[in-house]
């Protein structure tokens, strides 16, 4: 049985013919398998000397490359959890995640260390201190023996209401669990080029970052500026032979929309996994054609349970009958749906997502109350406890069995005395011909649909609202519009809703 993630690992470290292979490129950068373990142990070493400590977190304050994979590999010797953090994100933030974890230490660089005066009294250690290439590997043995599946692995800050982002923690039975499953179901084999883009602190890395140590595959640090580059973006990925992203939808998206992929067929692309958000069926089927050699994932699934817990394998059908669905549950866990008075939906009815099983995350770290408001008791069973994860996000299930994604419970507003999903109406705006993308928002003051839309040219009112009639109801169209040049993004690529919101709907709630 396995105890730990870094068994995936730790077993051919010395194996020389693996310890040669490239494990991370970045630019004018390759770093090699055994470079990326002997940096991991080295510093792995220093913090079980350092700190006799387990199952606490260490922050790490450090940009994606191959040396912040090796500090999370080395916190993950010392049987303690990482928390890689935004390094550019504002101070105040960074201040209220530290706040809130209260690390043994923050672990960065020397330049670095410059931003992290709001540390308070938690040792900062720069990673130039800590230098060599010999470690006693016995020593990280001994100190993983007393490591069990249940013990926290890492961190991730995410959003929270009221200002100070939640602490989401995941432990090794919830992470070998996803990756187990997760490869099987998906088919990933070995030696993958990973085209990585999401940021360190994004969900996404976690499978790209767990790919490298069990699967060998190639980790690709992409440049952050090509993201808003599509073309020279398409180039990278030609250039060095990606043949494996996994992807937040909005790149995907305005690529389509430059028809980028007519001049970069990207021939070498087998797999194309997206997630995040809803992949507008439109520029999905632009994707498909221009890479007929490439399987297409929808996967679904939000951090609280380790990452993704849904999956579909795309269709030509699913193109045709304009569907897309979230799909089919991964092995060993389960999934409900249940109604506003908490009882099971039948095949066709609308309900909330709700998740179970050991993928599920721990909690919120040093946060009681979030935790058990989001984490609760199956109400279906009364016989034992069963916890599950409230998702908050709306679906129902066909009568196949797969699942579709129809918007998150606050996106669900009264309007007109009707209940709508805002997401029903941005799938739909965002397959007119002349909308490159869409935002819809809820003015509850002056009780009003409004969509922000990006397009070329600015579109007249009317045949906006003609166009979204021929397939939603009178009672959901846009009452009023807005055109930007560009949607503003939040830093794992997605639409930043609150920014829209704060600047185009003057009322944010009732």
């Amino acid at each position: 049985m396995q105890i730990n993630v870094v068994e995936y690992w730790l077993n051919y470290v010395s194996d020389e013919a693996i310890r040669n292979k490239i494990a991370v490129v970045e630019e004018g950068k390759e770093t090699s398998f055994g470079e990326l373990f002997d940096r991991a142990g080295v510093l792995g070493e220093q913090l079980i000397k350092n700190f006799s400590d387990t199952g606490r977190p260490m922050a790490i304050f450090l940009p994606k490359c191959a040396e912040q994979m090796a500090v999370d590999m080395a916190v993950l010797y010392s049987g303690n959890a990482y928390s890689n953090l935004d390094i550019r994100q504002p101070e105040e933030r960074t201040k209220r995640i530290i706040e809130q974890l209260q690390p043994l230490c923050i672990l960065t660089t020397s330049n670095l260390a410059a931003k992290l005066e709001q540390a308070g009294d938690v040792p900062v250690i720069c990673l130039e201190d800590i230098q060599g290439e010999v470690y006693d590997l016995e020593v990280i043995k001994e100190r993983l023996a007393g490591i069990v599946d249940t013990d926290p692995l890492c961190i991730i800050n995410t959003s929270g209401s009221t200002g100070t982002p939640k602490g989401v923690v995941m432990n090794h039975r919830s992470i070998i669990d996803f990756l187990d499953q997760g490869c099987r179901v998906l088919d990933i084999g070995h030696g993958e080029r990973i085209g990585s883009l999401s940021p360190v602190y994004f969900d996404i890395f976690t499978l790209e970052f767990y790919l490298i140590l069990w699967k060998q595959a190639v980790f690709v640090c992409i440049p952050e500026n090509l993201a808003i580059f599509p073309e020279r973006l398409a180039e990278f990925l030609e250039e060095k032979q990606i043949d494996f992203i996994c992807w937040v939808p909005t790149v995907m998206v305005n690529m389509a929309n430059l028809d980028i992929l007519a001049g970069h067929p990207l021939k070498k692309m087998k797999k194309v996994l997206f997630a995040g958000e809803v992949f507008p069926l439109k520029h999905l089927a632009y994707w498909r054609e221009h890479l007929p050699q490439a399987e297409f994932i929808n996967m679904y699934g939000p951090i609280e349970i380790t990452v993704d817990c849904l999956y579909h394998k795309v269709t030509k059908e699913d193109i045709e009958k304009g569907e897309l669905p979230i799909g089919k549950v991964f092995p060993n866990t389960k999934v409900y749906i249940l109604d506003e008075e908490d009882k099971e939906c039948q095949a066709g009815e609308t309900g909330e997502l709700c998740v179970s099983g050991t993928s599920l995350a721990m909690g919120y770290y040093r946060d009681k109350g979030k935790t058990e408001r989001a984490f609760v008791q199956n109400p279906l069973n009364k016989a034992y406890i069963e916890i599950i994860y409230r998702t908050g996000d709306m679906v129902r299930r066909r009568d196949d069995g797969e699942i579709i994604f129809l918007g998150r419970r606050d996106f669900q507003v009264k309007h007109l005395g009707y209940r709508i999903e805002l997401g029903e109406i941005e799938a739909v705006a965002v397959g007119m011909t002349e909308i490159d993308n869409a935002c819809v928002l809820y003015d509850h003051g002056e009780k009003k649909i409004v969509l922000i839309y990006e397009g070329r040219e600015e579109i007249p009112f009317r045949d906006i609202r003609e166009g979204i009639g021929k397939v939603l109801p009178k009672y959901m169209l846009p009452n009023i519009c807005y055109r930007v040049e560009e949607m503003p993004r939040n830093p794992n690529g997605k639409i930043d809703r609150k920014r829209l919101q704060d600047e185009y709907v003057c009322h944010k709630g009732e």
